[in-house]
């Protein structure tokens, strides 16, 4: 079910095998099976927070059907946000000078594969289980690391339709004005899949929009006819994104893969055979080399950017060097990179990566921005709800889109906090039989072993926290603050007082430990908003 993709990132040579431990496997397994039901009870709501966030009233979507609890099918909790979230008309018709927000969505990870329990659907028995799918991912400790929040299965043969209008329903309450849809192929099920969302979309809300992104690393074809009927058939759908002039806005990934004068052929035969004008907004994994070339027939650029905090020192000359070609800018905005079967990963810092690359689209002035990614569950770069992270990554992003699209920063109504860590030290050495162990990126930032609590806060307050068996408490204020504390053995939770009394309280019910049957450097994450 899995694409190969982003083919041009270097592999690590293989770590050294252990064959005498695969006893160990029955082990795992049970592992796999506890971490899916603790994951499932903090993420969706069953008795982990002994002292709830009072709750507030807040501003609410639409009163379109929602779909089933789970997965993000259901109403979002009263006082989830630290904020008042604009309903999602509300917050379009504010937008400042066309702010939009995209996802990017990956068609291989959908709520589903197969509308079977989670216990043993296709992800716990193939993707999360290192022997799944007959062993082919045992040299990398399993594909996944994470997964989409369980859905519960559906009795009727419409389940896939329903669980992807779910999906737009999530990242429409969410504040994100659509997705960019990243076409694997131009046949068989990713792009029946493909087709299937443009629908859901539809149905769910007008106004969400597809920008359509053919993927040129996995689009097997040399010739631009077949692409500009491939992108023809799927305008038709009314979900297409257009500009305001009716152009349809194609935005290929890693354009750089074909030539100016290939993507001109087929821009052309899109108008001439079809009758679709579009506008081009190519995303390059390197922009500067290629910017210049394709800018005569762009009406905007992208990049697919880094996925560490300390990358970002560039991002403001790439706007400036877009706005001053005359052409829009769609910022990458992301939460974390590890990918376990190319051997590679980037230090996140927590939540650092996501604060600073929403800053930058904030502060740079960027006219769109990407959430790299919604649902790649193969890089570890998930924003969508997830077994691991609930909806954590996701309700912080609606915090900065809101400042993005209005041009000012949310009132903070209610106190609330986001827990992160790692279930395991950065230079764990697996006790398993994964033989490619995942090593620093170039270019990222230094490994790091820290929990994070970050705050949002009415007033100033005292945050206790217990990581492992170490008590701390430190002092916080108004507003927004991150609070650093070193990994340790165990479990870890925060709470919020004020004069004595608990006010918010978040437990991330994952233990970090020492020795572990596969690597997983993923940050795992939870909020005080939406207590078990």
């Amino acid at each position: 079910m899995t694409a190969n993709r982003r083919a041009n990132r270097p592999r690590r040579p293989s770590h050294r095998r252990r064959p005498w431990l695969r006893g160990r496997r029955p082990l795992l397994a049970l592992l796999i099976s506890v971490f899916l039901l603790v994951g499932v009870r903090a993420a969706t709501g069953i008795a982990w927070d002994r002292l709830p966030t009072p709750a507030r009233p807040e501003a609410t979507p639409s009163a379109e059907p929602r779909g089933q609890a789970g997965g993000g099918g259901g109403a979002r909790p009263a006082g989830a946000l630290p904020f008042d979230l604009p309903a999602p008309a509300a917050l379009r018709s504010a937008a400042a000078g066309g702010k939009l927000v995209f996802a990017h969505y990956f068609t291989p990870y959908p709520l589903s594969l197969d509308n079977a329990s989670a216990d043993a659907d296709y992800y716990t028995r193939n993707y999360l289980d290192p022997d799944g799918e007959n062993g082919k991912h045992e040299r990398y400790g399993g594909l996944l690391r994470d997964r989409p929040l369980p859905v519960p299965p559906q009795d009727d043969g419409s389940w896939e339709y329903a669980n992807l209008q779910q999906e737009v329903r999530t990242a429409r309450d969410a504040g994100i004005d659509g997705f960019t849809l990243d076409l694997l192929s131009l046949s068989g099920k990713h792009r029946e899949r493909a087709g299937l969302l443009m629908r859901a979309a539809h149905a769910v809300d007008p106004a969400f929009k597809i920008m359509l992104m053919p993927d040129m690393t996995s689009l097997d074809t040399d010739d631009p006819a077949v692409v500009a009927d491939a992108l023809a058939a799927l305008a038709m759908a009314p979900a297409a994104h257009r500009l305001g002039d009716g152009r349809l806005v194609v935005s290929p990934f890693k354009a750089e893969q074909k030539s100016p004068d290939w993507w001109r052929r087929a821009l052309d035969l899109l108008q001439s055979r079809h009758g679709v004008r579009t506008a081009f907004v190519p995303l390059f994994l390197d922009f500067a080399a290629h910017n210049e070339a394709f800018a005569p027939l762009s009406y905007g650029f992208s990049e697919w950017g880094s996925r560490s905090y300390a990358g970002q020192e560039g991002a403001a000359a790439d706007v400036r060097r877009a706005h001053g070609a005359g052409k829009i800018w769609m910022q990458p905005v992301s939460v974390q990179d590890a990918r376990p079967n190319q051997g590679i990963y980037d230090e996140a810092g927590n939540t650092a990566t996501l604060r600073s690359t929403w800053t930058h689209a904030i502060e740079d002035g960027a006219d769109w921005v990407q959430l790299t990614t919604w649902n790649d569950y193969s890089e570890g770069s998930q924003f969508a709800p997830s077994l691991h992270n609930g909806y954590a990554y996701l309700d912080l992003s609606s915090y900065y889109l809101t400042r993005f699209k209005t041009g000012g920063w949310p009132e903070i109504v209610r106190d609330t906090l986001y827990l992160t860590s790692r279930t395991q030290f950065a230079d764990a050495d697996p006790t398993g039989d994964q033989s490619l162990v995942m090593a620093l990126r170039k270019g990222s930032a230094a490994p790091r072993d820290t929990v994070e609590v970050l705050s949002f806060l009415t007033a100033p307050g005292t945050v206790r926290t217990a990581v492992g068996p170490a008590r701390a408490e430190h002092g916080a204020p108004a507003g927004v603050h991150a609070e650093l504390l070193p990994l340790r053995p165990g479990t870890s939770s925060a709470e919020v007082v004020r004069d004595g009394k608990g006010a918010a309280r978040v437990e991330l019910p994952y233990p970090v430990d020492h020795e572990v049957p596969v690597q997983d450097l993923q940050y795992y994450a939870a909020t005080s908003g939406r207590p078990a």
